[in-house]
């Protein structure tokens, strides 16, 4: 574990809280353990806030396949958010389908009707320039007072790996998020500036990383599901991303995320000075993590218009089962 000797030269603070398994119980405590060893739930929002508890929800599918959020996290997050006196909501523009899909999937309606908890499909673009680009962004995400970034701990097919700064992408409207890729995706460099702007439009309190399992080989959606046993929390998603390759043996500086980070000024990228507190992870640190294997970035114009036309199918089958 990396701990900082000299406070003058910290530049972030990393959580880690070890976790075995989803265990309502064991997922409870390691997630209080994250906001405790930042510095307390008040440091990050206050009564009566509205708190968006952004997941990953990238497509509708069992917790098992690793692809998404799992629910006992965003439970255990909603839950001491509600106890605090905030007003949390969990919030995402799927990729692959709709909220409504991804919550019966996961089952997640009861539990969270039952703490009085609603989810929102991030919707009603509103126009932004970031990037250079005027970008549709979801006004539903833009409204929260607070937003509680968590994603998931996984491999990606087109930018090495995924940790903290993508998930924010999810709140761009609809397939808008596939004209982007087509749009910025001749340079990994361009499209990781979008995705930083996106961040910062946002600027989450918090981000909560999602390793319990991870996600290995051919992420986002189609990979294996990998035991790491980890949350990974920071105000710092830069620095949360350089923790997050240190779990698996990976060299940060070829995460083309953290290489844009750093060219930028973005976040913290020197792991030298990133303080990291909680559980020491030295003994379990995964040698074997299998990378996905790099495909293009940009998708064609076809790509496009497929995904699109793929997507309406999805959303027309849900309603059709939602009238039934």
């Amino acid at each position: 574990m990396i701990i900082s000797s000299e406070p003058n030269k910290t530049c972030s603070t990393v959580a880690v809280t070890r976790c075995d398994d989803y265990q309502s119980d064991k997922i409870a405590e390691a997630v209080e353990r994250q906001f405790s060893l930042l510095g307390g739930l008040e440091r990050f929002i206050s009564k009566g806030d509205t708190v968006l508890l952004k997941p990953n929800f990238i497509v509708a599918c069992p917790r098992g396949q690793a692809a998404v959020t799992d629910p006992a996290v965003i439970l255990a997050v909603a839950k001491l958010v509600k106890d605090f006196g905030g007003r949390p909501f969990v919030g995402d523009s799927p990729a692959w389908s709709n909220m409504a899909k991804c919550v019966s999937d996961l089952e997640l309606e009861k539990p969270l009707k039952k703490l009085g908890v609603p989810f929102k499909q991030l919707n009603k673009s509103k126009r932004y320039k970031i990037a250079g680009s005027s970008i549709g962004i979801s006004r539903v995400a833009l409204d929260a007072d607070k937003i509680i970034n968590l994603p998931k701990f996984k491999a990606h097919q087109q930018v090495v790996a995924t940790f903290a700064v993508k998930n924010m992408f999810g709140a761009v409207c609809g397939k808008e998020k596939v004209f982007w890729h087509f749009a910025k995706g001749k340079s990994h460099d361009n499209f990781c500036r979008m995705l930083i702007g996106i961040y910062q439009l946002f600027n989450p309190v918090l981000s909560i990383v999602d390793g319990v399992v991870a996600m290995e080989g051919m992420g986002p959606i189609n990979g294996s599901p990998k035991p790491l046993g980890f949350l990974v929390g920071s105000d710092d998603p830069v620095a949360c991303e350089v923790i997050c390759c240190e779990l698996i043996d990976f060299k940060p500086d070829e995460l083309p995320i953290i290489q844009t980070a750093k060219r930028i000024g973005f976040g913290c990228s020197d792991l030298s000075r990133i303080k990291v507190v909680g559980d020491d992870y030295s003994d379990f640190v995964c040698r074997d993590f299998q990378l996905a294997e790099q495909r293009p970035l940009n998708y064609s114009l076809g790509h496009v218009c497929k995904s699109v036309s793929k997507q309406l199918v999805i959303l027309a089958k849900a309603a059709l089962n939602c009238d039934r």
